[in-house]
């Protein structure tokens, strides 16, 4: 019986010790920190990544079958589209947390993400038009997946106006994190539509149960894209999350001492 107080006791302990770790994460004094400290090893571990990534996808990969060189724009395409939906998840995740926490970083967070997101959303439905023109026959069709990412791109846009169209910034996180809550429906929508509807989009290749479908020389490149693009994405959120916590935390005292 001891044994298993003294457990509660260590379980009650992490758990306090998670939830004040948890708060003090959301102190914007000590986020802006963190994120000036890791945001140059963020984007130089991105740049070696990228480099690494696009020799291998665009030199090292051996040409398609089918598509021959043209399928190499795969390694902008998928990160993009893959980056888009997880912008967009943060965004969701960080007005939620915003929401129901009344924590002000985490609608620093969601606000950050969108920009990056529209970014992203946008460079993976170009590709995606650059890349069926030539394979579809057309540079458009209204398929279920790229419908559903345009859907994604106005979601990203509709969240950054209604923000700017509410002079009172409460007001702007509570509207727009409703919107960003509310859109998250679209994400399994972007996910599953080659495998609910008929869709002349490529069905999964990384992301089933089963071994990825695509060349192990073909697949790494691809990989590291992917990782590239995510450290990335996370630089830029840190760069736009401290440009946020300046604009939000102007009036303080620890900001004067910064800019001191």
């Amino acid at each position: 019986m001891p044994s298993v107080a003294y457990g509660r006791q260590l379980d009650a302990i992490f758990v306090l010790s998670m939830w004040n770790w948890f708060f003090k994460l959301g102190s914007p004094p000590h986020f802006y920190r963190i994120a000036t400290r890791l945001e140059p090893w963020l984007m130089g571990g991105a740049l070696v990544l990228l480099v690494i990534g696009a020799y291998g996808g665009l030199a090292m990969a051996p040409p398609d079958y089918l598509q021959g060189d043209g399928f190499r724009i795969i390694y902008v395409h998928v990160p993009s589209a893959f980056l888009s939906m997880f912008a967009y998840s943060v965004m969701a995740v960080a007005s939620a947390i915003g929401l129901i926490w009344r924590m002000k970083l985490a609608f620093c967070v969601a606000a950050a993400s969108a920009p990056a997101g529209a970014a992203f959303t946008f460079l993976a439905l170009c590709t995606g038009a650059i890349w069926g023109e030539p394979i579809w026959g057309t540079w458009w069709a209204w398929d279920p997946r790229l419908t559903a990412e345009l859907v994604l791109l106005f979601l990203f846009l509709g969240y950054m106006l209604l923000r700017q169209a509410m002079p009172e910034t409460r007001q702007a996180d509570r509207a727009s994190g409703i919107l960003a809550v509310v859109g998250v429906v679209n994400l399994p929508i972007i996910h599953y539509s080659v495998e609910w509807w008929n869709s002349i989009h490529q069905g999964p290749s990384l992301m089933k149960l089963e071994t990825p479908s695509i060349d192990g020389d073909m697949l790494w490149p691809l990989l590291v894209m992917i990782v590239a693009y995510q450290l990335l994405f996370i630089g830029i959120l840190f760069t736009s999350i401290r440009t946020q916590i300046l604009l939000r935390e102007r009036n303080t005292r620890w900001i004067s001492d910064l800019l001191s």
